[in-house]
């Protein structure tokens, strides 16, 4: 081995990819400080994957809502509940979460929601046609009052409807 294969470093070569290998799990812990770095690192797999598939055929894997859930749960620390349990999506802390997630394909950033779900706050995951990711956690009470079976929220809170 010689230097630029690595270093040398107390009797023993270190290779370049095993320090950079290192700093980039650093990048992770420090950006999803209460995660699981297997489940972080699969979930940045996830992206790339949809990313390169977007590159190469011009179509949208469509695992939006899941990516949504997998963000939520490394970056906010969201419990989920088992798949397809009714009500909310699950935990942070005392708060029941449903999360919604925008994706690039969106022509409008609005979610919509069931009013009859048992939750608290609502998680709002954008995901830009960069596949970069940007969230918001609002109350339910920002919900607008009505009558309907959904109600709408607008990223921006503009043109929010029941």
């Amino acid at each position: 081995m010689n230097m630029i294969d690595g270093i040398y470093d107390d009797g023993e070569w270190i290779s370049w990819d095993y320090i950079n290998h290192q700093l980039y799990i650093q990048d992770l812990k420090k950006e999803y400080p209460a995660a699981d770095i297997k489940i972080v690192q699969i979930f940045e797999d996830l992206v790339l994957s949809a990313k390169e598939y977007w590159e190469q055929t011009s179509r949208y894997l469509q695992i939006w809502g899941e990516l949504g859930e997998l963000y939520a749960e490394i970056k906010y620390g969201l419990e989920r509940h088992k798949p397809n349990a009714p009500g909310s999506d699950g935990r942070i802390g005392n708060d029941w979460i449903e999360v919604k997630t925008i994706s690039p394909e969106k022509s409008d950033e609005k979610i919509q929601i069931k009013r009859a779900g048992n939750f608290n706050k609502i998680l709002m995951i954008k995901i830009d046609e960069d596949f970069n990711f940007e969230s918001k956690l609002i109350s339910r009470k920002e919900l607008k009052k009505g009558t309907g079976k959904f109600a709408q929220h607008s990223w921006n809170n503009e043109d929010s409807s029941g």
